[in-house]
């Protein structure tokens, strides 16, 4: 399943990031986007989605949302 299924409010474990993009997944690795780490889609937006990963929100759209596998 990937991030943009999520439900809204329930704690998910990330089990990899689906992407050929080397600079996309080093800039999810700085925000803590990457395998055995809790995520928690806060709320959601037209085009976005607000997750919440250590503590932090972060506001991605729903393309990088969908590469993100829970």
């Amino acid at each position: 399943m990937t991030l943009l299924q999520a439900n809204t409010g329930t704690e998910y474990i990330i089990r990899d990031v689906v992407t050929d993009d080397e600079e996309l997944n080093s800039f999810l690795f700085s925000l803590g986007c990457y395998a055995g780490e809790p995520i928690t889609v806060v709320s959601r937006r037209k085009k976005t989605c607000v997750v919440s990963i250590k503590d932090a929100r972060y506001s991605i759209d729903n393309q990088l949302a969908e590469a993100i596998l829970i």
